[in-house]
């Protein structure tokens, strides 16, 4: 009985955690598999981590594309929690006054932080 206690348990939530699992397209047309989430705005963006986020977002940016953005400043931002870490949705200024929109996902315990996607903001 007990076993059987075990096994519906475990796979309740291997069915719950599948029901919570989406699989969404990057920009650049790679699959990523992330935990629905709904995003938390950053009231902080000065905070030093969301700083440090941004800059790495434009600098990792301008070693993909072989471009020299400066980054001037985060301006707005939301804060999703994922299975692979947590996603940070930002929108940077750079010196020269262009708004971009970055995706970074940041896993510290692993020490790992990736730029998913940036692109031009147009207006």
């Amino acid at each position: 009985m007990a076993l059987s206690s075990s096994f519906m348990f475990l796979m309740f939530s291997s069915l719950l955690v599948a029901s919570l699992v989406l699989n969404v397209s990057t920009v650049d047309g790679s699959r990523k598999v992330i935990l629905k989430s709904e995003g938390h705005p950053i009231i902080d963006l000065k905070d030093p981590r969301v700083q440090e986020i941004g800059k790495f977002a434009v600098n990792e940016h301008n070693k993909e594309a072989k471009t020299n953005l400066v980054y001037k400043s985060v301006i707005k931002g939301e804060v999703f929690l994922d299975i692979s870490g947590t996603s940070y949705l930002l929108t940077i200024l750079t010196t020269n006054n262009d708004k971009y929109l970055a995706n970074v996902l940041d896993r510290p315990l692993e020490r790992v932080r990736n730029l998913i996607s940036f692109k031009k903001l147009s207006f």
